[in-house]
């Protein structure tokens, strides 16, 4: 690992500072080589998980069952009390952004590259990434506040420099604020559109810039009319298009059922061996199936990534704890629901062991495997659509909110306008410089919120048992919470508006 790293370390320099022989598309893929690999993100992510899972006892497991209620069932006591959406539409505005690409192309890389166990190593991270994410929607909604519009703003742009007093933490803010923000135009939107447009082509014919030009169109539509707007179309259509790629999943399955146990059984044993396969591919070391399990893990949920905390921060809830499970839950749908079912269907109809070089093309391989005619590309390609457009959605909010951060309410607009934009120039370029600078931006924008996890677990830790020991069951209203929170901080700051 060790010779691994002075490698990259050397790509770096020959790629990205050798005068007259620069490649942009190499300097960030050595870069995001490093931040994704075992000496960064990798261990600070799994540990940081792991940490909030001890310190929370748990609380990913315990209330799974009572924060997918609240989530998806007994939503109308918190619906009307404060922030810009229901709780519902956070968490699936939350869901818009990370259900994308990495649900498809990323489990299949993954797959491909790392074995069937990196399937159980993304298993792994979204188990410890729940407790992340609920850490991180918690201090969203702990450390809201409001622009200069009355809008609610909120995550990690604004918890690291309110929780983390001083210098510090205003640094971590800032870092991640400019990480963000640059992030929404690679893997937020320009990645997005290029896997619509050149799906769509494949599938149907229709022209690249036709493409683009339709997503510019209904994104800046969407957009213009904000969070509520954004809320309420990936609320309609973020339930149907997850059932819509599921149901077809469980089909092949159900055709393959005979496969399934070996399948699981792969999983595991390869998670622990990094064993060949047959067929000829060449297997990979253990830690190759740890490396790209996590890392591709992280790519498809977000856990740790801070992004999920700034659509929490705008749900309508009586208290951090409650939007904290919710936002929870979202992990588990993406991770432990979507993910699973896609690796399963690559592992037992076969087409895993094509290699690295077919993993692009590999969900679709092998839903046409499981599925009569042409039905399994159409399926994959339109959820492939869904998915990555309501990507660009929920990204396009997580850009926004940073920009205000940045720059104040005046750069909402212009930034809204330019992402349009920009996500038809993704439609109809070639993207290899693009997907490594979105890998970096991702990276960068991890690192300082995992550093304010670690740092806030002690007030996350204290808040969460104070709350959780007088409404266990989740099931208290607005006035038990009220009157067990009276004179006990912890409860949601108000903070003045930004005023900018």
């Amino acid at each position: 690992m060790i010779q691994d790293l002075l490698d990259q370390l050397a790509g770096i320099g020959s790629y990205c500072f050798t005068p007259g022989s620069i490649d942009a598309a190499q300097c960030f893929g050595s870069f995001g080589s490093i931040i994704w690999g075992p000496f960064c993100l990798i261990p600070l992510m799994l540990l940081t998980g792991m940490y909030l899972t001890i310190r929370l006892s748990g609380l990913q497991l315990r209330k799974l069952g009572p924060s997918l209620r609240l989530a998806l069932l007994d939503r109308a006591d918190d619906d009307a009390v404060g922030g810009d959406v229901s709780q519902f539409q956070a968490l699936t505005t939350a869901l818009a952004a990370t259900v994308g690409t990495g649900n498809i192309v990323g489990v299949a890389t993954a797959i491909s590259i790392g074995g069937p166990g990196a399937l159980f190593w993304m298993w792994v991270t979204g188990v410890f990434g729940m407790a992340s994410k609920y850490s991180e929607a918690f201090l969203g909604v702990r450390f809201r506040t409001t622009d200069a519009k009355g809008e609610i703003s909120g995550g990690p742009q604004y918890y690291l420099q309110r929780g983390i007093p001083g210098g510090i933490g205003k640094f971590l803010a800032l870092f991640f604020a400019v990480a963000a923000a640059l992030a929404s135009f690679g893997i937020g939107n320009m990645t997005q559109g290029n896997s619509i447009s050149s799906n769509v082509e494949g599938s149907f014919g229709i022209p690249l810039w036709i493409t683009g030009a339709v997503l510019a169109i209904l994104t800046l539509a969407v957009l213009v009319g904000g969070i509520k707007s954004i809320a309420k179309v990936s609320s309609g259509f973020v339930p149907i298009m997850i059932v819509f790629y599921v149901v077809g999943a469980i089909w092949i399955l159900i055709v393959n059922i005979v496969d399934v146990p070996a399948a699981i059984a792969l999983i595991f044993t390869d998670a622990f061996s990094g064993t060949a396969a047959v067929g000829g591919f060449a297997g990979s070391a253990l830690i190759l199936a740890v490396q790209m399990g996590v890392a591709r893990g992280a790519f498809s949920n977000e856990s740790g990534m801070g992004s999920a905390a700034i659509a929490a921060a705008a749900a309508q809830t009586t208290h951090p704890v409650r939007q904290g499970l919710v936002s929870m839950t979202q992990t588990f749908i993406d991770t432990i629901i979507v993910v699973t079912f896609t690796g399963l269907v690559i592992i037992t109809t076969g087409v895993w062991e094509q290699g690295s070089d077919f993993a692009a093309t590999m969900t679709g391989d092998a839903f046409s495997h499981g599925l009569p005619g042409n039905w399994g590309h159409y399926v994959v390609t339109i959820g492939l659509v869904l998915f990555a457009y309501s990507t660009i959605l929920g990204w396009a909010y997580y850009g926004e909110r940073c920009m205000e951060r940045l720059f104040g309410r005046r750069a909402v607009m212009p930034y809204r306008v330019v992402f349009s934009i920009v996500v038809y120039i993704g439609c109809t370029v070639p993207l290899a410089v693009v997907w490594n600078f979105a890998d970096v931006m991702n990276g960068l924008m991890a690192i300082p919120n995992l550093i304010g996890l670690l740092v806030l677990s002690g007030l996350i830790y204290r808040e969460t048992k104070y709350y959780l020991d007088n409404d266990p069951q989740l099931r208290a209203g607005k006035a038990q919470i009220d009157a067990f929170m009276a004179g006990h901080p912890g409860g949601i700051d108000t903070y003045e508006s930004t005023g900018r």
